[in-house]
């Protein structure tokens, strides 16, 4: 699937929207791309993952990982084309953690999957808990990278289905909070 095929997947769900957004993150920005939006949609979510595994058909992949929400979703349908277990990660007291008995063993390796990136810190948080059970992080798979590739994972390779280079704002920088354009809330992370 090439990243024009993905994002006319999204455009046509209404998945990137425009406006004036306050992120998960706390930066503002113009775009946000509402995941729910297209993972509404059994076909185009199945469609995606399978080009998320795809990429990691010969990689030995035991278990795919994602963190709550949405990538309780993207993991079902990733590990599902893989063939392989799927499990998740939740927040505990604001702390990423496996909970409902899902374990990792020494050296399973682990495909960690995303819907939206913006600066990868829940993706840092899942790689750590991954580590944690001295399981491998094979890789991180997003359905959407919008940091512009600045998101770092380390010594863990990452890969999108969707680049997307959108300007993010600190709060007392934001353009568009000095011209008065109204802010929306997005997502709910409890972060």
């Amino acid at each position: 699937m090439t990243e024009q095929e993905v994002r006319e997947i999204l455009v046509k769900t209404n998945a990137i929207m425009d406006g004036h957004f306050l992120l998960t993150s706390g930066l503002h920005s113009p775009y946000y791309v509402e995941k729910f939006n297209v993972l509404q949609h059994p076909k185009y979510t199945e469609q995606l993952c399978k080009a998320m595994a795809e990429k990691f058909k010969d990689a030995n992949i035991e278990t795919v990982v994602g963190p709550v929400t949405g990538g309780i979703i993207l993991a079902h349908e990733t590990g599902k084309a893989l063939g392989t277990r799927a499990i998740f990660t939740e927040r505990v007291d604001g702390k990423m953690t496996f909970r409902r008995g899902f374990s990792l063993h020494e050296g399973e390796r682990v495909l960690i999957v995303e819907d939206i990136v913006t600066t990868g810190g829940s993706i840092k948080e899942v790689i750590d808990v991954v580590k944690s059970y001295n399981a491998v992080p094979v890789a991180v798979s997003m359905l959407v990278d919008r940091s512009g590739g600045k998101a770092d994972f380390g010594d863990v390779p990452a890969t999108a289905l969707l680049k997307m280079n959108v300007e993010t704002y600190k709060p007392e920088d934001c353009p568009l909070c000095k011209n008065n354009v109204p802010i929306t809330k997005r997502g709910s992370t409890g972060k």
